[in-house]
């Protein structure tokens, strides 16, 4: 199972809720949650590129008493430097020009396009095991609420409850009440492009509903502004989780388009 992270704030979780959360502080992303021993932790921290668009800054892993910190294009293991690819106590990190790829023997696999996107595959042994913005692997997706005994929360105050507390961190918990409404407004457009023949291998291996509702989302935050960020970042997760999932997908981008 995956949960992900793109674009525009986007998070899908392991069981496949999918919301968007515009927290530049440091994160819980996924964590084995048990009391006893926890064998791994994924923080990532995002920031606002010069352009206004969201950007992964780092990851910040820790497996067993191992901590690795990518940043594009570099990688840092128990504090040193290291080249690419390496490998010590049953992890693995690869990365070219497109992305960084950190295996662990335990069942981790994290894939970042040292941009926007960042993706954690885990083995089934951590279901309802984990906590963070990718939720609790339980199975049970419950869409746009998350429940906490009787309350549920909006998307907002769920990211905000996963913040790491840094004594001198300078960031703003996004405001609990500006949750974003959902949008159905451009829906023939979002599957028109999601369904485009480029992608005929993905339908039956991926739920498009919840990329096109990501996608509206997009068109709507974009007020119709037709920046690729803004329309491209949902598409090209699609087509990645497509072919993560082992479908192939077409070349779907032109020379107008994205």
């Amino acid at each position: 199972y995956v949960c992900s992270t793109w674009g525009n704030n986007h998070f899908k979780t392991f069981d496949g809720d999918i919301y968007q959360f515009p927290g530049i502080c440091e994160y819980n992303f996924a964590s084995d949650c048990r009391e006893s021993y926890k064998e791994f932790s994924v923080h990532i921290q995002r920031a606002l590129k010069s352009d206004n668009h969201p950007e992964i800054q780092y990851i910040l892993i820790t497996i067993k008493d191992f901590t690795v910190y990518l940043k594009p294009k570099l990688a840092v293991v128990d504090g040193r430097i290291v080249k690419t690819p390496y490998y010590s106590s049953g992890v693995l990190i690869e990365s070219n020009d497109i992305y960084t790829k950190v295996y662990a023997k335990l069942g981790l696999t994290l894939i970042w396009n040292q941009e926007d996107a960042l993706m954690v595959e885990l083995d089934s042994k951590f279901n309802n095991h984990t906590c963070g913005l990718c939720g609790d692997y339980n199975g049970v997706p419950i869409y746009n609420e998350f429940f906490n005994g009787a309350a549920s929360y909006n998307s907002i105050t769920y990211g905000n409850l996963q913040k790491i507390s840094k004594p001198h961190a300078k960031c703003e918990d996004p405001d609990e009440t500006q949750a974003l409404p959902s949008c159905n407004r451009h829906r023939d457009e979002c599957e028109r492009l999601l369904t485009s023949s480029a992608f005929a291998d993905c339908r039956l291996r991926l739920n498009l509903e919840m990329y096109i509702q990501a996608c509206m989302q997009d068109k709507c935050a974009c007020n119709g502004n037709e920046d690729s960020f803004c329309l491209c970042s949902t598409i090209s997760q699609y087509s990645r989780q497509c072919s993560h999932a082992g479908g192939r997908p077409g070349e779907w981008r032109t020379q107008y388009f994205c």
